[in-house]
């Protein structure tokens, strides 16, 4: 089954918010406007609008009221992208060429300032109470984890406690928030609201973290990039932690690439010993932890269409193929 299929019956409604991103990213300035347009195409899951529109069904379902959350999400995760690609220097994303790639880093930070701006002017329309803090709080959190995602690039003084949070800031954190104003728009009582937090949270930290794990696994043609990517850009996750503990060899030739990324060390060696090793496992383990906790927030919900739904997308995000 596609991701795609499980949500098939919000498909008029993911159109409608598809045209309106277009139409709120056109620029007048022709580079903004090409730079933007250029990520728009690049596809993807808009998995948040979906998480928006599958938590707003448990309320009072009005999409006027529920693209004034759902789009600035999008353009949200969208503009961290584009900043996310100056961080790492990405030549690619979903095979295609990056913004800071066709262009230069100054456009793309521009571009990613614009659309977060636009993000904004889109949330202040809506008038339900506790939008604007959850989603200003929600900006800020992710500004740091941007700061943090710089700070730990080629770092090797990292634990588990330290990625988990950095994921929860660069994934869980926006996945988490889509569910909560999803309900919040439509009226959904506070205890299944929270609920839907939490659930959008654990979902977040579990893909996440499965994205992780697909980076070592995953060919070029499914990942739209060279396989261990992240670690080849100074980035270490999951994988890389548990494998860094379970094997000194691995241990002392990251340790020497992240100290001089220029060096001989067999850095591609590194990145298929990692993919055949236990660590795989391992993270795989804390993924359907995750997941577990997720499916466990879903109980309490009303037995309808969107339950079954975001219990899908749960199975769906544990059972990826690696």
């Amino acid at each position: 089954m596609k991701l795609t299929d499980i949500y098939l019956h919000l498909r008029s409604d993911i159109v409608k918010i598809e045209n309106e991103l277009e139409s709120h990213i056109d620029a007048e300035h022709p580079d903004l406007k090409r730079a933007s347009s250029h990520l728009l195409k690049a596809g993807g899951k808009r998995i948040r609008p979906v998480f928006v529109l599958l938590s707003a069904q448990f309320g009072n379902y009005d999409l006027d009221q529920i693209k004034q959350v759902a789009i600035p999400l999008e353009l949200i995760h969208m503009a961290s992208l584009v900043h996310d690609d100056v961080i790492d220097d990405a030549e690619l994303r979903r095979g295609k060429r990056t913004i800071k790639s066709k262009w230069d880093n100054r456009v793309a930070m521009y571009t990613g300032d614009y659309i977060f701006a636009k993000a904004i002017e889109i949330a202040s329309r809506s008038n339900k109470q506790g939008v604007h803090d959850v989603l200003s709080k929600a900006m800020v959190d992710m500004c740091i984890g941007e700061i943090e995602q710089i700070r730990d690039q080629f770092n090797l003084d990292q634990s588990l406690r330290t990625y988990l949070r950095r994921i929860k800031r660069k994934t869980a954190l926006l996945i988490s928030v889509s569910c909560d104003l999803g309900a919040r728009v439509a009226n959904v009582a506070d205890k299944e609201r929270v609920a839907l937090k939490w659930y959008g949270y654990y979902v977040g930290m579990a893909f996440q973290i499965t994205d992780d794990i697909l980076d070592f696994v995953g060919t070029e043609k499914q990942l739209g990039k060279p396989a261990g990517s992240d670690l080849i850009q100074g980035n270490i996750t999951l994988p890389a932690i548990y494998a860094m503990e379970q094997d000194n060899w691995i241990k002392h030739h990251v340790t020497s690439y992240m100290q001089d990324p220029t060096g001989e060390s067999p850095i591609k060696e590194v990145v298929n010993r990692i993919k055949h090793s236990d660590a795989i496992d391992a993270a795989n383990k804390l993924s359907n932890d995750y997941i577990t906790k997720a499916l466990d927030c879903l109980e309490p919900l009303e037995d309808i269409r969107a339950k079954q739904a975001l219990y899908d997308i749960a199975i769906y995000i544990r059972d990826r193929n690696y």
